[in-house]
């Protein structure tokens, strides 16, 4: 049986809007609500944030927090390859996208000379740099930093010399850049993108499997694609966006609901074929967000489930 550790990054700096700190609390109030035990049998780390200095004055930036989004990065990145390094298999329940930059550079830590895949369920491409980024909120970022991705084709933001050196320190977190290579991303539900992103994907050809794609085709029909299409990478890293799902008909309990998504059995069943796959190394569930939950805490508890049904299937691999 596969030996589990949790990793819990509550940051949200990274996000536009606030509250997805408190998304893993409201998956563990699921848990209880649900009569689960699962926070009992699986021992957590917790990560250190920053969030308090979401109470000083707002940054205006381009990479807004980008030097204390770095130091969380650091962190996770170091937590990861201990986890990692310790036999024992990472899922990682964090606050806004932003995190993933660190768990991609945490991955490559602990193995440097490996090919890691990245399986990217999001509503989002995240393919942001500071010069294309209408917001400069990072957590459109994390896969442009795992890249190293600037995009200085698109570029509409005159960037500060500050801000450069931020994102620069940002894409060398692990100290091997790039860590991840455009050819080695497959996405699954991005609908919602700027034109900067949309450059990207179709400069570097990036497989984006759509929701329409994925009902007309079917679940195991793409399933096998994608693992096909990854089969050249030694590791394979899932990041589930709970945005991925239809906010319309589960819940707007995420930072940046959009609509015709998947719904919860589909999701359910993509994320349990795809870590059947003894490459996946890594799960990671985040941007869970109970302040702007109209349903009560519906999207956590949604975003549970699905939790523990994939644990089940990581334990039995």
């Amino acid at each position: 049986m596969t030996k589990i550790k949790l990793i819990e990054v509550d940051s949200e700096i990274g996000a536009g809007t606030r509250g997805a700190s408190l998304g893993i609390d409201a998956m563990k109030i699921a848990s209880i609500n649900q009569g689960s035990d699962y926070f009992a049998r699986h021992s957590s780390l917790k990560v250190k944030s920053e969030n308090h200095i979401l109470f000083e004055k707002a940054e205006k930036s381009f990479a807004k927090n980008g030097k204390t989004l770095t130091k969380i990065s650091k962190r996770i990145c170091k937590s990861l390859k201990k986890v990692i390094k310790s036999n024992s298999f990472p899922i990682i329940l964090a606050g806004d996208h932003s995190n993933a930059a660190g768990t991609i550079a945490g991955i490559k830590s602990a193995h440097p000379k490996k090919r890691l895949g990245v399986i990217w369920l999001d509503a989002h491409a995240d393919l942001h740099s500071p010069y294309t980024s209408p917001s400069g909120n990072v957590h459109g970022m994390p896969l442009a930093i795992s890249l190293g991705e600037d995009n200085l084709d698109r570029q509409i933001n005159k960037v500060p010399k500050e801000t450069k050196k931020q994102w620069e320190q940002l894409k060398n977190t692990s100290g091997v850049a790039p860590n991840i290579q455009h050819s080695d991303i497959v996405f699954i539900g991005v609908r919602d993108t700027e034109e900067p992103e949309d450059y990207l994907i179709e400069k570097h050809n990036i497989k984006n499997v759509t929701v329409t794609e994925a009902r007309l085709k079917g679940i195991d029909t793409i399933i096998s694609e994608i693992n096909d299409y990854l089969s050249d990478c030694d590791m394979i890293y899932i990041s589930f966006d709970v945005d991925s799902m239809d906010c319309t008909y589960v819940s707007h309990g995420t930072g940046t609901p959009v609509p015709v998504g998947f719904t919860e059995w589909e999701t359910t069943q993509i994320l349990l074929k795809l870590l059947k796959n003894e490459k996946i190394c890594c799960f990671e569930i985040t941007e869970v967000n109970p302040t702007l939950d109209e349903k009560c805490n519906v999207m956590a508890e949604t975003a549970f489930r699905i939790l523990e049904k994939a644990t089940t299937v990581i334990e039995a691999k």
